[in-house]
């Protein structure tokens, strides 16, 4: 009989000390957000949670203006959350500010959803969780609770992702396609990508030469895409790369208008560059902006800056000229 006993299990991986992944399989999170920073809160904004999904038990998180300057119905804006599909949640602090400012600035309705996270649920868990926050919304506009009914213009929704959220929004646009006839009557009239989340097997100039000390370098960038696409699968996965060597040809799809936003030094830059100016090339409205010597995340870690001031006012203006009446 051996005298050797099984090695106790070690960690193979860790996510901004929220996820921690051990050898043998075994995950454990704390209920800890990584921006642990106080949430404002002033009043202005009404908030409340709603479940959508009951098999998943997912919630989302909705905002109103308590004050409302505008004599139509409001606006949707849709705000998913980043993570890199690994970590994040509508209840982060971070989050939740960043929600209070776009209820409020945009004078909109804010719907920030959560979704299913990887290792756990492995992608594409998190999009499937996208598309049926839509669905959630298309049963509210065929029966709105009081909540809602009173102030939300159901035919002027924009779907807006931060970072892996911006990835979800991608897939929306493509799933949905101009005109998102299939949630009448709900009408999704633009998109807004906040430094989307895409990647590839190919190293671009951005991710080659970015600083290491990066708020999201590429060890890290690597990393939660092991964590989140299948087993075995490379980053040129359709989900990861939507113009890798395996990906639908976006020449043909029709997207409805789109704001794609990015900081100069994010990793992610040149990634977000090629997208817009290729779907800008095959015919599609988009405006792509840059914000020079900016990081990843700029605008939820520095809300109250001045280039993320002029971020909103680029947000508010792009709704304003895609709504419904113009």
């Amino acid at each position: 009989m051996s005298n050797t006993t099984a090695s106790p299990p070690y960690e193979v991986d860790e996510c901004r000390g929220v996820l921690r992944v051990f050898s043998n399989g075994s995950i454990i999170r704390t209920s800890k957000p990584s921006f642990d920073v106080p949430v404002h809160d002033d009043g202005s904004v009404a908030w409340t949670d709603v479940v959508f999904d009951n098999v998943n038990n997912l919630s989302l998180r909705l905002y109103k203006p308590t004050t409302i300057n505008a004599t139509s119905k409001l606006p949707i804006f849709y705000y998913i959350h980043g993570g890199g599909f690994c970590i994040g949640s509508r209840t982060w602090p971070n989050c939740q500010n960043y929600c209070f400012r776009l209820a409020s600035e945009l004078q909109a309705v804010i719907v920030a959803p959560d979704y299913r996270l990887a290792p756990e649920n492995r992608l594409p868990a998190a999009i499937e969780d996208g598309y049926t926050a839509l669905k959630w919304l298309q049963d509210q506009a065929e029966k709105p609770d009081e909540w809602l009914g009173e102030v939300a213009d159901f035919g002027n929704v924009f779907i807006s992702g931060d970072s892996a959220g911006g990835n979800m929004a991608h897939h929306l646009a493509v799933r949905l396609g101009k005109g998102s006839a299939e949630l009448g009557p709900v009408r999704v009239r633009g998109y807004v990508l906040l430094a989307p989340f895409f990647g590839g097997t190919i190293r671009t100039k951005s991710e080659a030469e970015g600083p290491k000390d990066a708020f999201l370098n590429l060890e890290l960038i690597d990393r939660f895409w092991r964590l989140s696409i299948s087993i075995g699968e490379t980053t040129d996965n359709p989900l990861v790369n939507p113009f890798g060597p395996f990906s639908q040809s976006l020449k043909e799809v029709e997207f409805d208008p789109m704001l794609v936003v990015v900081g100069g030094s994010d990793l992610l830059k040149d990634r977000a560059q090629e997208y817009a100016k290729n779907l800008t090339d095959w015919g599609n409205k988009i405006e792509y902006v840059e914000f020079e010597g900016k990081q990843h995340g700029f605008f939820t870690i520095h809300p109250f800056s001045d280039d993320s001031n002029k971020l909103m006012i680029l947000i508010k203006r792009f709704i304003a000229q895609n709504s419904k009446s113009n």
